[in-house]
């Protein structure tokens, strides 16, 4: 559900120096600009349930501590078109009320403005799953969305 979610609402990317990221309620997008001709074989990628290195042409692109953790047997990374890798983490706390801050501790800090569209965004990528019905990927929201948004599973319907 949540690729046609994004499919239709965008994505609120983290610019880094080397890309950017960007993420849904379950998963992590990193995207890693890489010089034009690059193979596979020049891409050393290690990614574990907190950790990540990243090389390309034996120079260390990103490494350290994820922001939170993930399920590494589940994460992947390619090479599209020997200019972009695209890594896909997924996270372990996939609730609305997740958003990661920062790609990693500490560091690739999304600023306050992206941390509340981020934010946003996730509230209503759970309202969409709340409630299959309607088309939340347009829709704006205001007021106590941080950490997922109210919760209105104890209304009566």
């Amino acid at each position: 559900m949540s690729v046609h979610f994004e499919e239709r609402s965008g994505v609120i990317p983290c610019e880094t120096p080397w890309g950017s990221w960007y993420q849904t309620m379950e998963e992590v997008f990193i995207e890693v600009n890489v010089p034009p001709g690059t193979s596979g074989k020049e891409v050393k990628c290690t990614l574990g349930s907190r950790q990540i290195e990243l090389n390309v042409k034996g120079k260390e692109i990103i490494k350290g501590r994820f922001f939170d953790t993930t399920v590494s047997d589940e994460s992947t990374w390619t090479l599209e078109d020997k200019i972009l890798i695209r890594i896909v983490l997924m996270k372990t706390n996939r609730e609305a009320g997740n958003c990661w801050l920062s790609l990693l501790e500490g560091e690739y800090c999304a600023n306050a403005w992206v941390q509340d569209q981020m934010q946003r965004k996730l509230t209503l990528e759970r309202f969409q799953r709340e409630n299959p019905g309607f088309d939340f990927s347009g829709a704006e929201i205001s007021g106590n969305f941080a950490g997922g948004g109210p919760d209105f599973s104890n209304l009566q319907k």
